[in-house]
Order: structure tokens, then C-alpha cells, then sequence
């Protein structure tokens, strides 16, 4: 079943209110020959949906409805979209990003995320000027080659959050070649970190889970199997990690976050790299980066390295930890996001 008047759940203006999502209906953008149209029926909850409802990363056009973290099944197919590939009835996800030019360097290097003509799965401008809407909502229509089949093994509800949450911890480990040997220090154990922990002990790393108490260590040692824990506000511990890591993910940050003292946990010619996006900008001193530490950021994953990640989970079986709660209670969920956080990532179920 295919239409062109969807029904999600929006923000409808600025603010905390933002959060309280309200039923609304639209237009779905125009349907072209390489589209994939999806029947949604699961679609996580990310930090980037408060920050982007509430206008806290900048002004966005209203009503807007928001959610980068679909799964559901193919319903309709362009007539330049492979029949086999995505045929109808397919389990499909869709992440972050739902399409990129295809023509520049970075798309013909197969680095597609970083094309600076991209368009987001909401908030995103179409030529025609159409507004993307996310996955709170019935359907999502986008370009095929940001559909990614999910591999079976691996539930809807599982999958869904690593559409953006584990591609945006699983890339940054695979471009600084973290493996066996390598030392990894992820730094919040959250929705974005629970998922860097998985990644990095399955690729065979040496990891240290950071956090700013010892509230989340069982977790962190027990659940997600690192090897370390690090207390940050034990000062003792901190001096005794000194540069002692290869790569750092920070996925987690405060307003009194002393970025200066976590860069010094990276060992020199390694990075630091900065995943937790902050409303605010952040401040470093240029002494901190002079043991040649890469401070970087990095932004979700290509296509093809979503579907290898979706894969490597079922192999190695790395699991979102999740609670579930039906579509129409999406405000709640962006609630408790917003101010007793999850356990730890939050899906949307139809």
C-alpha cells in the first residue's frame, strides 16, 4: 500500500514544547524513479530529535516531524530501483541521511556522508524546495541508495537504533583501523556509547568505558564487556591514564565538561574524536593538542558500512540495549529522553 499524504507525529514550534509531538498530517515528497517507499514500523529516539525540535542546533521550519532511525518494510519501488534487491515486502532501514549527490569526490569514494550537498531524513531541502520528515510516522519515502536491507538475526527494534547511533560509533573505529592492540577509550556510556563499547571489544580492542561515576560500571564491565572503567572525577585514576589511548570516542559531554583534561587521556598521534554534538561551542587550549593528538569529528557512515556494521552485529552479536514504546507515545519518550535518559536507546514501535 502506497499514498502521498502521510501521517506522523510533529513539533510544531520551538522550544520544550517542541517535545509535546502532535498528530500531523502532509504531503510525502515527490516520488521519483529511484525511490523506495517504506511502511514504517520502528523508529528510534536520538538526542539529535530534541536538539533539532527545540531548535537548539539552529532554526528549522515548522511543523516538522523528526526520527533518523527507520525500519520498516518496502511497499513501492521506482522504476530505476533494483526489483531483487529491494523487493516488495523487503525489511529495509533508513538512517540519518536519505540522500547525497552521487557525483562529487566524496560520493565516488564511497564517502558518501560527507557530501556537502546531502539532504538529512529531517529537516533536509529538496531542490523543489520540500522539507524531509523523519520516521515518526506511517511512511518515508527517500533515493534507494540510502535503503539498507536489515540481515536477518538482527530484530527491528535492535536494528533500528543503529541506523545512527551505531554507525556513528562503528565508522570512526574502522577509519582509525582500531583492531586487536589498539587501545579505545569511549567516553559516556549512553545511547551513542553502550553500542562504541560493543564495537570496539568485537573488534578485538583493549577498552577503557569513561564515565563521570561509578553509576554505570557493571554495566560497562558486566553487559558491554569492557575490559576497563574509568572514573573521571577520581583525579588519581585520570593521571594514571595519561595519554595511554589510541582512539577516544566522546559521546557524552556536560556544560562544565573540561575538554582540555579528556584530551589528555589520548597517547600522541592519536584522536580524539568528538561524536556528542554540543549546542554551545566547545573550548580547547592549543597546548592540548601538542603531543599531536587529532582532534576530529565524524558524521554517521556511508551506505555500504551501515550494511557491513548490520552485519558484523549478527556475527558478532553486538545488541542495542532498548525499551520500547508504541508510536503514539512518542512524546513521553522524547521526555524521558530529554531528562532521565534511557537504558539505553528508545524505540518507537507501530
Amino acid at each position: 500500500m502506497s499514498n502521498d499524504v502521510y501521517h506522523g507525529l510533529a513539533a510544531f514550534g520551538p522550544g520544550k514544547d517542541a517535545l509535546n509531538v502532535k498528530p500531523h498530517s502532509y504531503p510525502a515528497k515527490k516520488f521519483e524513479d529511484y525511490d523506495v517507499e517504506i511502511q514504517i514500523t520502528h523508529c528510534g529516539v536520538c538526542g539529535s530529535d530534541i536538539h533539532t525540535a527545540t531548535g537548539g542546533w539552529g532554526d528549522i521550519t515548522y511543523p516538522q516531524v523528526v526520527g533518523h532511525e527507520i525500519v520498516g518494510h518496502v511497499v513501492r519501488i521506482g522504476s530505476k530501483v533494483d526489483a531483487t534487491r529491494y523487493a516488495i515486502g523487503t525489511r529495509v532501514g533508513v538512517g540519518a541521511q536519505c540522500r547525497t549527490c552521487l557525483t562529487c569526490v566524496d560520493c565516488k569514494n564511497k564517502k558518501e556522508h560527507c557530501c556537502r550537498k546531502g539532504i538529512d531524513t529531517y529537516t533536509g531541502v529538496y531542490e523543489d524546495g520540500y522539507i524531509s520528515q523523519g520516521g515518526y510516522a506511517d511512511y518515508f519515502r527517500c533515493h534507494y541508495n540510502w535503503v539498507v536491507p536489515i540481515p536477518e538475526g538482527l530484530p527491528s527494534e535492535i536494528a533500528a537504533p543503529m541506523l545512527c547511533a551505531g554507525i556513528t560509533t562503528y565508522q570512526p573505529l574502522k577509519k582509525f583501523k582500531v583492531g586487536p592492540g589498539s587501545r579505545v577509550g569511549v567516553i559516556g556510556i549512553g545511547g551513542l556509547g553502550h553500542l562504541g563499547i560493543q564495537w570496539a571489544v568485537a573488534l578485538g580492542a583493549d577498552v577503557t568505558a569513561i564515565s563521570s561515576s561509578d553509576r554505570k560500571r557493571y554495566d560497562a564491565l558486566e553487559v558491554l564487556k569492557a575490559q576497563h572503567y574509568l572514573n573521571t572525577s577520581d583525579a588519581e585514576a585520570v593521571a594514571a591514564a595519561d595519554g595511554i589511548f589510541d582512539v577516544v570516542l566522546c559521546t557524552a559531554f556536560g556544560s562544565d565538561t573540561d575538554w582540555d583534561k579528556l584530551i589528555r587521556l589520548v597517547a600522541s598521534d592519536g584522536a580524539f574524536v568528538v561524536l556528542g554534538l554540543p549546542e554551545q561551542p566547545i573550548s580547547i587550549k592549543p597546548f592540548s593538542l601538542m603531543t599531536q593528538v587529532a582532534v576530529v569529528g565524524s558524521h554517521v557512515g556511508p551506505p555500504h558500512m551501515i550494511e557491513e556494521m548490520l552485519n558484523f552485529a549478527v556475527e558478532k552479536g553486538v545488541k542495542t540495549i532498548v525499551e520500547v514504546l508504541p508510536m503514539e507515545k512518542a512524546a513521553e519518550a522524547l521526555h524521558q529522553l530529554d531528562t532521565k535518559g534511557a537504558r539505553y536507546r528508545i524505540v518507537l514501535e507501530r
